[in-house]
């Protein structure tokens, strides 16, 4: 089955090109694969994989990913202290490759949330136990995507976005807004893919895969819970800032590889995610959206 999204830039419907897509079907489609997968998602298994891809000879594997996913690579800086022609020192490194400066611009208006992940987006105003997109909403909540009771009232049916990751992607993740860190914690979990694939097989995924929680006071959109969702083969969550202030735009941190999400949640009637996004999710389709632009308006 093809996976198909929104395209924001090119307002076209577009057909994603799956990395691994044979391995992901195999894993929770088939019965030798959902056996298995007991084990694949276990912290060791997938870390120790994540980090094969910091060896040097991984960067051989640079040149044809690029080709086959067509990356446009002149958006892109070759990582510190490498020259042009052999910009990157393994595969993680181009995995984490950041842009370059001007290559995205971060909306300024106070009442327009920036993208803080260049991703896949569904969006929705309130998550009540009946939504079905892309997982029912008794997964896809502050009380399972937090677990933290000291927060799940703050954040209960607030609007929420899910940012996914695809393993072509830029995998930097920044603040969607300035302000301060209010609490900061990891919840243990699994491995899980988060291709829609599996998601449609296993549907609480989000809610106990691995995933580092951030709540922050912001200045323009209230409260915000921030999620970073561990994924196959994603060898770490890095957090790139001492998390106590931060400014709007600012890198927060970046997944090594694998393919993972983001999901940032508000408190109710704050804001909401942007028209275009909330009418694609309700057909089951992402909206693909650059870093920076609009994804939420303020109420």
């Amino acid at each position: 089955m093809e996976i198909q999204y929104f395209n924001r830039g090119t307002q076209n419907v577009e057909v994603e090109k799956v990395y691994g897509d044979g391995g992901v079907k195999w894993l929770y489609q088939s019965a030798l694969g959902r056996f298995l997968s007991g084990l694949l998602v276990k912290a060791p298994i997938s870390v120790i994989y994540g980090e094969l891809q910091s060896l040097a000879i991984s960067r051989f594997k640079v040149p044809g990913f690029i080709k086959n996913f067509d990356i446009n690579m002149s958006d892109f800086v070759a990582e510190e202290g490498r020259s042009e022609l052999d910009p990157y020192s393994s595969f993680n490194a181009f995995f984490i490759r950041a842009f370059k400066k001007g290559a995205r611009k971060i909306i300024s208006e106070k009442s327009r949330m920036p993208a803080f992940s260049e991703a896949r987006y569904y969006g929705y105003e309130s998550i009540t136990d009946d939504k079905l997109i892309p997982v029912k909403g008794k997964f896809l909540n502050a009380k399972e995507l937090l677990a933290n009771s000291k927060w799940e009232d703050t954040f209960k049916d607030g609007p929420l976005l899910l940012a996914r990751l695809c393993p072509v992607d830029y995998h930097r993740y920044h603040f969607p807004d300035s302000g301060e860190v209010l609490d900061h914690y990891k919840v243990g979990g699994l491995y899980h893919s988060v291709n829609p694939i599996a998601l449609r097989e296993k549907q609480d995924i989000f809610s106990t895969n691995v995933r580092e929680v951030t709540i922050m006071e912001t200045e323009n959109f209230g409260k915000l819970a921030y999620v970073e969702v561990g994924a196959i083969c994603v060898g770490k969550i890095v957090q790139s800032t001492d998390l106590t202030t931060f400014k709007r735009g600012e890198e927060k941190g970046y997944f090594l590889f694998g393919g993972s999400t983001v999901i940032v949640i508000g408190e109710k009637g704050k804001w909401s995610p942007s028209e275009d996004i909330i009418n694609y999710t309700s057909k089951g389709m992402e909206t693909y959206i650059q870093l920076g632009d609009e994804v939420g308006v303020s109420k």
